[in-house]
Protein backbone atom coordinates (compact mmCIF):
# COMPACT_ATOMS: atom_id res chain seq x y z
CA UNK A 1 0.00 0.00 0.00
CA UNK A 2 1.42 3.38 -0.98
CA UNK A 3 2.08 6.01 1.75
CA UNK A 4 -0.59 8.26 0.24
CA UNK A 5 -3.15 5.46 0.28
CA UNK A 6 -2.25 4.63 3.89
CA UNK A 7 -2.73 8.23 4.95
CA UNK A 8 -6.09 8.37 3.17
CA UNK A 9 -7.21 5.18 4.91
CA UNK A 10 -6.28 6.46 8.35
CA UNK A 11 -7.94 9.82 7.61
CA UNK A 12 -11.14 7.99 6.57
CA UNK A 13 -11.08 5.94 9.77
CA UNK A 14 -10.54 9.04 11.92
CA UNK A 15 -13.40 10.81 10.13
CA UNK A 16 -15.77 7.87 10.53
CA UNK A 17 -14.90 7.59 14.21
CA UNK A 18 -16.54 10.98 14.64
CA UNK A 19 -19.81 9.66 13.21
CA UNK A 20 -22.83 9.06 15.37
CA UNK A 21 -26.13 7.69 14.14
CA UNK A 22 -28.06 8.94 17.15
CA UNK A 23 -30.60 11.68 16.35
CA UNK A 24 -29.64 15.19 17.37
CA UNK A 25 -30.79 15.42 20.96
CA UNK A 26 -33.51 17.91 21.81
CA UNK A 27 -35.19 17.71 25.24
CA UNK A 28 -38.97 17.40 25.04
CA UNK A 29 -40.44 20.87 24.82
CA UNK A 30 -42.89 21.79 27.53
CA UNK A 31 -43.72 25.39 28.27
CA UNK A 32 -43.58 26.15 31.97
CA UNK A 33 -45.95 28.81 33.31
CA UNK A 34 -44.53 32.26 33.87
CA UNK A 35 -46.50 32.43 37.09
CA UNK A 36 -48.71 30.12 39.06
CA UNK A 37 -52.47 30.50 39.04
CA UNK A 38 -52.85 30.07 42.78
CA UNK A 39 -51.87 33.13 44.78
CA UNK A 40 -50.27 33.72 48.11
CA UNK A 41 -51.61 36.31 50.52
CA UNK A 42 -49.26 38.81 48.86
CA UNK A 43 -50.58 38.18 45.36
CA UNK A 44 -49.54 35.99 42.42
CA UNK A 45 -46.10 34.58 41.83
CA UNK A 46 -44.70 36.54 38.91
CA UNK A 47 -41.81 35.46 36.76
CA UNK A 48 -38.52 36.27 38.46
CA UNK A 49 -34.88 35.54 37.86
CA UNK A 50 -33.73 32.45 39.77
CA UNK A 51 -30.86 33.08 42.13
CA UNK A 52 -27.83 30.95 42.80
CA UNK A 53 -28.14 27.33 43.75
CA UNK A 54 -30.17 27.11 46.92
CA UNK A 55 -29.12 25.39 50.11
CA UNK A 56 -30.02 21.73 50.38
CA UNK A 57 -31.01 22.32 54.00
CA UNK A 58 -34.39 23.76 53.09
CA UNK A 59 -35.88 22.77 56.47
CA UNK A 60 -33.68 25.38 58.16
CA UNK A 61 -36.31 27.96 57.17
CA UNK A 62 -38.32 26.65 60.15
CA UNK A 63 -35.46 27.69 62.47
CA UNK A 64 -35.79 24.65 64.73
CA UNK A 65 -32.59 23.13 66.10
CA UNK A 66 -34.23 19.77 66.92
CA UNK A 67 -35.42 19.38 63.34
CA UNK A 68 -31.94 20.27 62.07
CA UNK A 69 -30.38 17.62 64.31
CA UNK A 70 -32.85 14.94 63.21
CA UNK A 71 -32.22 15.69 59.54
CA UNK A 72 -28.48 15.26 60.05
CA UNK A 73 -29.06 11.94 61.78
CA UNK A 74 -31.22 10.83 58.86
CA UNK A 75 -28.45 11.61 56.36
CA UNK A 76 -25.95 9.57 58.37
CA UNK A 77 -27.94 6.50 59.33
CA UNK A 78 -31.06 5.99 57.20
CA UNK A 79 -30.79 2.52 55.56
CA UNK A 80 -33.00 3.41 52.58
CA UNK A 81 -30.71 6.33 51.80
CA UNK A 82 -27.69 4.03 52.11
CA UNK A 83 -29.33 1.63 49.63
CA UNK A 84 -29.97 4.48 47.17
CA UNK A 85 -26.33 5.55 47.51
CA UNK A 86 -25.15 2.00 46.81
CA UNK A 87 -27.38 1.89 43.72
CA UNK A 88 -25.83 5.15 42.51
CA UNK A 89 -22.31 3.76 43.06
CA UNK A 90 -23.29 0.71 41.02
CA UNK A 91 -24.55 2.89 38.17
CA UNK A 92 -21.30 4.85 38.20
CA UNK A 93 -19.29 1.62 38.07
CA UNK A 94 -21.38 0.36 35.12
CA UNK A 95 -20.74 3.62 33.25
CA UNK A 96 -17.01 3.12 33.85
CA UNK A 97 -17.28 -0.36 32.34
CA UNK A 98 -18.79 1.12 29.18
CA UNK A 99 -15.96 3.68 28.97
CA UNK A 100 -13.48 0.79 28.77
CA UNK A 101 -14.90 -0.09 25.33
CA UNK A 102 -13.34 3.08 23.90
CA UNK A 103 -9.83 1.71 24.46
CA UNK A 104 -7.92 -1.24 23.05
CA UNK A 105 -8.32 -4.45 25.03
CA UNK A 106 -5.04 -6.28 25.65
CA UNK A 107 -4.87 -9.65 27.39
CA UNK A 108 -1.94 -11.89 28.26
CA UNK A 109 -1.99 -15.68 28.39
CA UNK A 110 0.41 -18.48 29.29
CA UNK A 111 -0.09 -22.23 28.82
CA UNK A 112 2.67 -24.68 29.85
CA UNK A 113 1.49 -28.20 28.86
CA UNK A 114 2.80 -31.74 29.15
CA UNK A 115 0.88 -33.79 26.59
CA UNK A 116 0.81 -37.07 24.63
CA UNK A 117 -0.27 -37.37 21.03
CA UNK A 118 -2.04 -40.35 19.51
CA UNK A 119 -0.03 -42.98 17.69
CA UNK A 120 -2.64 -42.79 14.95
CA UNK A 121 -2.65 -39.05 14.60
CA UNK A 122 -2.88 -38.11 10.90
CA UNK A 123 0.36 -36.91 9.33
CA UNK A 124 2.35 -37.79 12.44
CA UNK A 125 6.01 -38.13 11.61
CA UNK A 126 7.94 -41.21 12.58
CA UNK A 127 10.47 -39.16 14.50
CA UNK A 128 7.93 -37.20 16.55
CA UNK A 129 7.85 -38.16 20.23
CA UNK A 130 4.63 -39.46 21.74
CA UNK A 131 5.03 -37.39 24.90
CA UNK A 132 6.33 -33.84 24.76
CA UNK A 133 6.11 -30.39 26.34
CA UNK A 134 4.23 -27.48 24.75
CA UNK A 135 4.79 -24.02 26.23
CA UNK A 136 2.88 -21.04 24.89
CA UNK A 137 2.78 -17.41 26.03
CA UNK A 138 1.48 -14.37 24.26
CA UNK A 139 -0.59 -11.21 24.06
CA UNK A 140 -3.89 -10.59 22.30
CA UNK A 141 -5.05 -7.18 21.09
CA UNK A 142 -8.62 -6.29 20.16
CA UNK A 143 -9.75 -2.78 19.31
CA UNK A 144 -13.21 -1.91 17.97
CA UNK A 145 -12.81 1.05 15.62
CA UNK A 146 -16.38 2.21 16.38
CA UNK A 147 -16.85 3.79 12.99
CA UNK A 148 -20.59 4.35 13.47
CA UNK A 149 -20.58 5.54 17.09
CA UNK A 150 -22.10 2.39 18.62
CA UNK A 151 -19.71 2.30 21.57
CA UNK A 152 -19.66 6.07 22.00
CA UNK A 153 -23.45 6.12 22.15
CA UNK A 154 -23.40 3.28 24.67
CA UNK A 155 -20.99 5.33 26.77
CA UNK A 156 -23.15 8.45 26.44
CA UNK A 157 -26.25 6.48 27.45
CA UNK A 158 -24.39 4.92 30.40
CA UNK A 159 -23.19 8.32 31.59
CA UNK A 160 -26.72 9.72 31.34
CA UNK A 161 -28.13 6.76 33.25
CA UNK A 162 -25.49 7.27 35.95
CA UNK A 163 -26.48 10.93 36.17
CA UNK A 164 -30.12 9.90 36.41
CA UNK A 165 -29.18 7.50 39.19
CA UNK A 166 -27.54 10.41 41.00
CA UNK A 167 -30.78 12.33 40.64
CA UNK A 168 -32.67 9.29 41.93
CA UNK A 169 -30.45 9.45 45.00
CA UNK A 170 -31.43 13.10 45.42
CA UNK A 171 -35.10 12.13 45.00
CA UNK A 172 -34.76 9.52 47.75
CA UNK A 173 -32.98 11.99 50.01
CA UNK A 174 -35.56 14.73 49.44
CA UNK A 175 -38.46 12.31 49.98
CA UNK A 176 -37.02 11.04 53.27
CA UNK A 177 -36.31 14.58 54.42
CA UNK A 178 -39.89 15.54 53.60
CA UNK A 179 -41.23 12.56 55.54
CA UNK A 180 -39.10 13.44 58.54
CA UNK A 181 -40.08 17.12 58.49
CA UNK A 182 -43.77 16.24 58.10
CA UNK A 183 -43.63 13.79 61.01
CA UNK A 184 -41.78 16.32 63.16
CA UNK A 185 -44.42 18.95 62.42
CA UNK A 186 -47.09 16.39 63.29
CA UNK A 187 -45.30 15.57 66.54
CA UNK A 188 -45.01 19.25 67.37
CA UNK A 189 -48.73 19.69 66.70
CA UNK A 190 -49.61 16.72 68.91
CA UNK A 191 -47.58 18.26 71.73
CA UNK A 192 -49.60 21.45 71.28
CA UNK A 193 -52.82 19.41 71.31
CA UNK A 194 -51.68 17.80 74.57
CA UNK A 195 -51.12 21.21 76.13
CA UNK A 196 -54.59 22.37 75.08
CA UNK A 197 -56.20 19.24 76.51
CA UNK A 198 -54.14 19.40 79.71
CA UNK A 199 -55.28 22.99 80.24
CA UNK A 200 -58.89 21.99 79.61
CA UNK A 201 -58.54 19.10 82.05
CA UNK A 202 -57.51 21.58 84.75
CA UNK A 203 -60.57 23.70 83.96
CA UNK A 204 -62.86 20.66 83.91
CA UNK A 205 -61.44 19.39 87.19
CA UNK A 206 -62.15 22.72 88.86
CA UNK A 207 -65.64 22.77 87.32
CA UNK A 208 -66.29 19.25 88.61
CA UNK A 209 -65.21 20.23 92.10
CA UNK A 210 -67.47 23.27 91.98
CA UNK A 211 -70.38 21.15 90.79
CA UNK A 212 -69.73 18.52 93.46
CA UNK A 213 -69.73 21.22 96.16
CA UNK A 214 -72.98 22.62 94.80
CA UNK A 215 -74.47 19.14 94.63
CA UNK A 216 -73.50 18.41 98.22
CA UNK A 217 -75.04 21.75 99.17
CA UNK A 218 -78.19 20.71 97.32
CA UNK A 219 -77.81 23.62 94.93
CA UNK A 220 -76.98 21.54 91.83
CA UNK A 221 -78.66 18.36 90.68
CA UNK A 222 -77.07 14.96 90.29
CA UNK A 223 -77.53 15.41 86.54
CA UNK A 224 -75.14 18.39 86.65
CA UNK A 225 -72.63 16.27 88.57
CA UNK A 226 -72.69 13.39 86.08
CA UNK A 227 -72.38 15.83 83.17
CA UNK A 228 -69.26 17.32 84.74
CA UNK A 229 -67.83 13.86 85.36
CA UNK A 230 -68.56 12.76 81.79
CA UNK A 231 -66.96 15.87 80.34
CA UNK A 232 -63.77 15.35 82.37
CA UNK A 233 -63.54 11.68 81.38
CA UNK A 234 -64.08 12.51 77.69
CA UNK A 235 -61.31 15.11 77.75
CA UNK A 236 -58.99 12.58 79.40
CA UNK A 237 -59.82 10.05 76.68
CA UNK A 238 -58.98 12.63 74.02
CA UNK A 239 -55.63 13.27 75.71
CA UNK A 240 -54.91 9.52 75.74
CA UNK A 241 -55.71 9.39 72.01
CA UNK A 242 -53.31 12.25 71.28
CA UNK A 243 -50.56 10.56 73.29
CA UNK A 244 -51.10 7.35 71.34
CA UNK A 245 -50.78 9.21 68.04
CA UNK A 246 -47.61 10.87 69.31
CA UNK A 247 -46.08 7.49 70.09
CA UNK A 248 -46.72 6.33 66.52
CA UNK A 249 -45.15 9.50 65.07
CA UNK A 250 -42.14 9.09 67.37
CA UNK A 251 -41.67 5.48 66.25
CA UNK A 252 -41.79 6.53 62.59
CA UNK A 253 -39.16 9.22 63.19
CA UNK A 254 -36.93 6.62 64.87
CA UNK A 255 -37.10 4.44 61.76
CA UNK A 256 -36.20 7.38 59.50
CA UNK A 257 -33.11 8.30 61.52
CA UNK A 258 -31.97 4.68 61.56
CA UNK A 259 -32.58 3.86 65.21
CA UNK A 260 -34.72 1.15 66.86
CA UNK A 261 -38.02 2.57 68.04
CA UNK A 262 -37.44 0.87 71.41
CA UNK A 263 -34.37 3.03 72.07
CA UNK A 264 -35.59 6.31 70.60
CA UNK A 265 -37.37 9.08 72.45
CA UNK A 266 -38.14 12.71 71.74
CA UNK A 267 -39.17 14.77 74.76
CA UNK A 268 -42.28 16.95 74.35
CA UNK A 269 -41.42 20.31 72.89
CA UNK A 270 -42.80 23.68 73.86
CA UNK A 271 -41.61 25.30 70.63
CA UNK A 272 -44.19 27.01 68.43
CA UNK A 273 -43.05 26.78 64.83
CA UNK A 274 -43.71 29.65 62.48
CA UNK A 275 -44.67 29.26 58.85
CA UNK A 276 -41.86 30.47 56.55
CA UNK A 277 -42.92 33.46 54.52
CA UNK A 278 -43.48 32.52 50.90
CA UNK A 279 -41.65 34.93 48.56
CA UNK A 280 -43.86 37.14 46.48
CA UNK A 281 -42.05 36.19 43.26
CA UNK A 282 -40.56 32.85 42.30
CA UNK A 283 -39.95 31.59 38.76
CA UNK A 284 -41.57 28.46 37.48
CA UNK A 285 -38.06 27.55 36.36
CA UNK A 286 -37.34 26.58 39.95
CA UNK A 287 -39.12 23.34 39.10
CA UNK A 288 -36.13 22.44 36.95
CA UNK A 289 -34.17 21.95 40.19
CA UNK A 290 -36.40 19.00 41.07
CA UNK A 291 -34.27 15.86 40.94
CA UNK A 292 -37.09 13.70 39.58
CA UNK A 293 -37.41 16.03 36.58
CA UNK A 294 -33.65 16.06 36.08
CA UNK A 295 -33.57 12.25 36.23
CA UNK A 296 -36.40 11.99 33.69
CA UNK A 297 -34.56 14.33 31.29
CA UNK A 298 -31.33 12.31 31.55
CA UNK A 299 -33.26 9.14 30.73
CA UNK A 300 -34.64 10.82 27.61
CA UNK A 301 -31.04 11.59 26.59
CA UNK A 302 -30.00 7.98 27.26
CA UNK A 303 -32.91 6.68 25.17
CA UNK A 304 -31.90 9.01 22.34
CA UNK A 305 -28.37 7.58 22.43
CA UNK A 306 -29.89 4.10 22.43
CA UNK A 307 -31.40 4.84 19.00
CA UNK A 308 -27.88 5.50 17.75
CA UNK A 309 -26.71 2.15 19.14
CA UNK A 310 -29.59 0.35 17.40
CA UNK A 311 -28.93 2.08 14.06
CA UNK A 312 -25.19 1.31 14.18
CA UNK A 313 -25.98 -2.41 14.34
CA UNK A 314 -27.08 -2.26 10.68
CA UNK A 315 -23.57 -1.29 9.52
CA UNK A 316 -20.34 -3.28 9.28
CA UNK A 317 -18.45 -3.54 12.55
CA UNK A 318 -14.70 -3.03 12.04
CA UNK A 319 -12.20 -4.12 14.65
CA UNK A 320 -8.47 -4.60 14.74
CA UNK A 321 -7.04 -7.82 16.14
CA UNK A 322 -3.46 -8.79 16.87
CA UNK A 323 -1.49 -11.67 18.37
CA UNK A 324 2.08 -11.73 19.60
CA UNK A 325 3.82 -14.52 21.50
CA UNK A 326 6.07 -17.51 21.53
CA UNK A 327 5.70 -21.29 21.50
CA UNK A 328 8.16 -24.10 22.17
CA UNK A 329 8.05 -27.88 22.48
CA UNK A 330 9.99 -28.17 25.70
CA UNK A 331 13.27 -26.57 24.70
CA UNK A 332 14.43 -23.17 23.59
CA UNK A 333 13.43 -19.68 24.62
CA UNK A 334 9.95 -18.34 24.01
CA UNK A 335 11.54 -15.07 23.00
CA UNK A 336 13.87 -16.50 20.36
CA UNK A 337 13.14 -15.54 16.79
CA UNK A 338 12.26 -19.02 15.63
CA UNK A 339 9.69 -19.57 18.39
CA UNK A 340 7.78 -16.33 17.90
CA UNK A 341 4.38 -16.05 16.31
CA UNK A 342 2.31 -12.99 15.46
CA UNK A 343 -0.77 -11.96 13.58
CA UNK A 344 -2.29 -8.58 12.79
CA UNK A 345 -5.31 -7.68 10.74
CA UNK A 346 -8.80 -6.25 10.56
CA UNK A 347 -11.99 -8.11 11.38
CA UNK A 348 -15.25 -7.18 9.73
CA UNK A 349 -18.72 -8.33 10.80
CA UNK A 350 -21.62 -7.47 8.52
CA UNK A 351 -25.23 -8.54 9.21
CA UNK A 352 -26.75 -10.31 6.21
CA UNK A 353 -29.94 -11.92 7.50
CA UNK A 354 -31.24 -11.81 11.07
CA UNK A 355 -34.95 -12.55 10.71
CA UNK A 356 -35.92 -8.96 11.56
CA UNK A 357 -34.00 -8.77 14.85
CA UNK A 358 -32.17 -5.50 14.04
CA UNK A 359 -35.34 -3.86 12.78
CA UNK A 360 -37.16 -4.83 15.97
CA UNK A 361 -34.29 -3.50 18.10
CA UNK A 362 -34.45 -0.13 16.35
CA UNK A 363 -38.22 0.06 16.81
CA UNK A 364 -37.74 -0.84 20.47
CA UNK A 365 -35.15 1.93 20.92
CA UNK A 366 -37.49 4.51 19.38
CA UNK A 367 -40.37 3.31 21.55
CA UNK A 368 -38.17 3.63 24.64
CA UNK A 369 -37.36 7.20 23.62
CA UNK A 370 -41.07 8.00 23.25
CA UNK A 371 -41.74 6.42 26.63
CA UNK A 372 -38.97 8.40 28.32
CA UNK A 373 -40.20 11.64 26.71
CA UNK A 374 -43.76 11.03 27.88
CA UNK A 375 -42.50 10.26 31.37
CA UNK A 376 -40.53 13.52 31.38
CA UNK A 377 -43.59 15.54 30.41
CA UNK A 378 -45.62 13.72 33.05
CA UNK A 379 -43.06 14.60 35.74
CA UNK A 380 -43.15 18.27 34.79
CA UNK A 381 -46.95 18.40 34.81
CA UNK A 382 -47.02 16.63 38.17
CA UNK A 383 -44.53 19.12 39.56
CA UNK A 384 -46.61 22.11 38.45
CA UNK A 385 -49.71 20.52 39.95
CA UNK A 386 -47.97 19.90 43.27
CA UNK A 387 -46.83 23.51 43.46
CA UNK A 388 -50.33 24.74 42.66
CA UNK A 389 -51.85 22.36 45.22
CA UNK A 390 -49.64 23.52 48.05
CA UNK A 391 -49.97 27.19 47.12
CA UNK A 392 -53.73 26.79 47.23
CA UNK A 393 -53.49 24.94 50.55
CA UNK A 394 -51.42 27.68 52.11
CA UNK A 395 -53.77 30.39 50.92
CA UNK A 396 -57.00 28.61 51.87
CA UNK A 397 -55.72 27.34 55.21
CA UNK A 398 -54.59 30.83 56.10
CA UNK A 399 -58.09 32.17 55.52
CA UNK A 400 -59.61 29.25 57.40
CA UNK A 401 -57.24 29.80 60.32
CA UNK A 402 -58.28 33.46 60.58
CA UNK A 403 -61.92 32.45 60.69
CA UNK A 404 -61.19 29.72 63.22
CA UNK A 405 -59.32 32.18 65.42
CA UNK A 406 -62.43 34.33 65.54
CA UNK A 407 -64.41 31.23 66.51
CA UNK A 408 -61.90 30.47 69.31
CA UNK A 409 -62.20 33.99 70.70
CA UNK A 410 -65.99 33.83 70.69
CA UNK A 411 -66.08 30.31 72.19
CA UNK A 412 -63.72 31.27 75.02
CA UNK A 413 -65.85 34.31 75.80
CA UNK A 414 -68.97 32.13 75.78
CA UNK A 415 -67.31 29.67 78.14
CA UNK A 416 -66.51 32.44 80.63
CA UNK A 417 -70.04 33.84 80.46
CA UNK A 418 -71.59 30.39 80.89
CA UNK A 419 -69.49 29.57 83.96
CA UNK A 420 -70.22 32.94 85.58
CA UNK A 421 -73.95 32.53 84.88
CA UNK A 422 -73.91 29.00 86.30
CA UNK A 423 -72.24 30.16 89.50
CA UNK A 424 -74.90 32.82 89.76
CA UNK A 425 -77.60 30.17 89.22
CA UNK A 426 -78.84 31.77 86.01
CA UNK A 427 -78.25 28.72 83.74
CA UNK A 428 -77.97 24.97 84.22
CA UNK A 429 -74.79 23.00 83.80
CA UNK A 430 -75.69 21.86 80.28
CA UNK A 431 -74.96 25.38 79.06
CA UNK A 432 -71.55 25.22 80.71
CA UNK A 433 -70.77 21.84 79.16
CA UNK A 434 -71.84 23.06 75.73
CA UNK A 435 -69.70 26.20 76.01
CA UNK A 436 -66.64 24.35 77.31
CA UNK A 437 -66.92 21.64 74.64
CA UNK A 438 -67.16 24.28 71.90
CA UNK A 439 -64.15 26.15 73.33
CA UNK A 440 -62.02 23.01 73.41
CA UNK A 441 -63.10 21.95 69.94
CA UNK A 442 -62.32 25.30 68.33
CA UNK A 443 -58.90 25.46 70.01
CA UNK A 444 -58.00 22.01 68.75
CA UNK A 445 -59.29 22.79 65.26
CA UNK A 446 -57.23 25.97 65.15
CA UNK A 447 -54.10 24.12 66.19
CA UNK A 448 -54.78 21.38 63.61
CA UNK A 449 -55.06 24.07 60.94
CA UNK A 450 -51.73 25.53 61.99
CA UNK A 451 -50.14 22.08 61.68
CA UNK A 452 -51.63 21.63 58.22
CA UNK A 453 -50.28 25.03 57.20
CA UNK A 454 -46.78 24.00 58.26
CA UNK A 455 -47.12 20.71 56.39
CA UNK A 456 -48.35 22.51 53.27
CA UNK A 457 -45.29 24.73 53.54
CA UNK A 458 -43.12 21.59 53.57
CA UNK A 459 -45.03 20.31 50.56
CA UNK A 460 -44.38 23.54 48.66
CA UNK A 461 -40.67 23.49 49.48
CA UNK A 462 -40.25 19.93 48.24
CA UNK A 463 -42.48 20.54 45.20
CA UNK A 464 -39.99 23.23 44.18
CA UNK A 465 -37.09 20.82 44.62
CA UNK A 466 -36.02 22.13 48.03
CA UNK A 467 -37.33 25.45 49.21
CA UNK A 468 -36.32 28.94 48.22
CA UNK A 469 -33.69 31.46 49.23
CA UNK A 470 -34.13 33.23 52.53
CA UNK A 471 -34.10 36.56 50.69
CA UNK A 472 -37.02 35.45 48.51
Amino acid sequence: MSPRLKRSAWLLIATLQGCSLAPTYKPPQLDLPEHYREQTSDGPWHLAQPGDKLSEQWWSLFQDSHLNELQQRLLKANPDLAAALAHYDGAQAYASQLHAGLFPQITASAQPLRQRQSDNRPLRGSTQPAVYNSNTAGFTLNFDLDLWGRIRNQVAAGDAQAQASGDDLAVARLSLQQQLATLYIQLNGLDAQSRILASSLDDYTQALQLTRDRYQGQIASELDLTRAQSQLAEAQAQLDEVRGQRNLAEHAIAELVGEPASDFQLPPTQAILTIPKVPGALPSGLLQRRPDIAAAERRVFAANAGIGVAKAAWYPDFSLTGLLGGQTQGSGSLLSTGNRYWALGPLVNLPIFDGGRLSAQEHQAKAEFDEASAHYRSQVLRAVREVEDNLAQLRDLQREALDEQAAVNAAQNTQTLAMNSYQAGAVNYLDVVTAQTAALQTQRQLQALQTRQLQASIGLMTALGGGWSAQG
